[in-house]
C-alpha cells in the first residue's frame, strides 16, 4: 500500500475556517500520525488542468466553477463580498484540483501494481458534471475514470466499482455514472440526512441505507453483507472513506468509533484483495476533531495489505 499526499492538499483558510466545520489541515495531521509505519508516499506532479476538468463538465458548469457566487454556494458558506474568486481558487480550488490529480494518480498506480493506493484527499462525491454542492466542486472519481478511458488504462467494457462509506449518500457519483452500466455503486449512508434525492438514491446498485444513530456493530454487519454481493469481475475499485460516520461528527448522524472506522476500511480492502481487485481509497468527508485520528487508525489497520 502507498499513500498519496501533497502539502498543498491542506486548506489554509484563515477566517473562512470559522464558517465551515471541515478540518482543513487534517491531511498533514494524518501523515504525521502514520510516519512511523514507513509507508511510501507519492505526490501528483501538478494539479489537474482546467482543460481536463472542462472535458468532464457541461457547458453551464464550466461557467459556474469560475464564478465565486456559485462556488460559495457549493461550499455552504455565506457569500463574503470582499473575498475574490482568485482567493477562493488559491485557498480551496487549487487544493481540490490537486486532490483530483491524486485520485487519478492513485488509479493509474493501482491498475499498474494491482494493489492499494490511498489518497488522503479527494472523494468529492457530491459533485457531478451538472452540479457542485456539499463542499464538492469537482468529482475526482468521475474525472479520473474519464481520463483512464481516454488514456487507454481502462476500456468502456471494464467494470469499475465505487464503494462509498461516507455518511452521506454519494449523489454526485450516482448522477455522473447513471448511464454507465459498467460502473457499479455500493453506497452505505444515513438515509435521514442530506442529500435526500430519491432519483440518485435509486441509481445505487448496492444500497445500504441506515437510520440516524446506527452504531458500529450494525453498520459493519450491513456493510459485510453488501460486500458479499461483490464478485471478482471488476478492473478497479474506488472507495470514498468518509469519517463523518463518527459519533462525534457534527453532520453524519451515525455512531461509529475510531476503531469501527479502522475495521471498516480493513474489511473493504481485505474483500477486494480476496477478489484481486486493485483499489484507490479517497478521503471523503469528516467534520470532527477525531477525523484525522480515525484515518490514521484505518491506515495502520490496512498497512500490511
Amino acid at each position: 500500500m502507498q499513500l498519496i499526499y501533497d502539502k498543498d492538499y491542506n486548506y489554509r483558510l484563515g477566517l473562512l475556517q470559522y464558517l465551515h466545520p471541515f478540518e482543513g489541515e487534517k491531511f498533514s495531521q494524518v501523515l504525521s500520525m502514520v510516519n512511523d509505519l514507513g509507508l511510501s508516499v507519492i505526490s501528483p506532479n501538478s494539479m489537474v488542468s482546467e482543460e481536463t476538468i472542462d472535458e468532464y463538465l457541461n457547458e453551464l458548469m464550466r461557467l459556474k466553477v469560475r464564478n465565486k457566487e456559485f462556488v460559495f454556494r457549493a461550499l455552504e458558506v455565506p457569500k463574503i463580498p470582499f473575498i475574490s474568486f482568485n482567493y477562493l481558487h488559491k485557498k480551496i480550488l487549487k487544493p481540490m484540483r490537486l486532490a483530483v490529480a491524486g485520485t487519478l494518480l492513485g488509479a493509474e498506480q493501482a491498475l499498474e501494481s494491482g494493489g492499494v493506493m490511498w489518497n488522503l484527499s479527494g472523494g468529492f462525491h457530491h459533485a457531478s458534471y451538472q452540479f457542485m454542492q456539499g463542499f464538492c466542486i469537482y468529482n475526482d472519481i468521475a474525472i479520473a475514470h474519464q481520463q483512464l478511458i481516454k488514456n487507454g488504462r481502462l476500456s468502456t467494457d471494464d467494470k469499475v466499482l465505487i464503494i462509498d462509506v461516507d455518511a452521506h449518500h454519494g449523489n454526485g457519483n450516482a448522477f455522473s455514472f447513471r448511464e454507465q452500466t459498467n460502473v457499479h455503486l455500493l453506497d452505505v449512508y444515513n438515509e435521514d440526512i442530506y442529500p435526500l434525492s430519491g432519483f440518485t438514491r435509486e441509481q445505487v446498485d448496492f444500497p445500504v441505507p441506515l437510520t440516524s444513530g446506527t452504531l458500529g456493530k450494525e453498520y459493519l454487519a450491513r456493510l459485510s453483507s453488501a460486500l458479499e454481493l461483490i464478485d471478482s469481475d471488476y478492473a478497479l475499485a474506488f472507495i470514498v472513506a468518509g469519517t463523518d460516520v463518527l459519533a462525534e461528527d457534527k453532520l453524519g448522524g451515525l455512531g461509529l468509533s475510531v476503531e469501527d472506522v479502522a475495521a471498516r476500511e480493513k474489511m473493504i480492502l481485505e474483500h477486494l484483495q480476496k477478489h484481486k481487485i486493485p483499489a484507490v481509497v479517497t478521503g471523503g468527508g469528516g467534520y470532527s476533531k477525531q477525523s484525522a485520528k480515525a484515518v490514521s487508525a484505518a491506515i495502520r489497520a490496512c498497512a500490511s495489505l
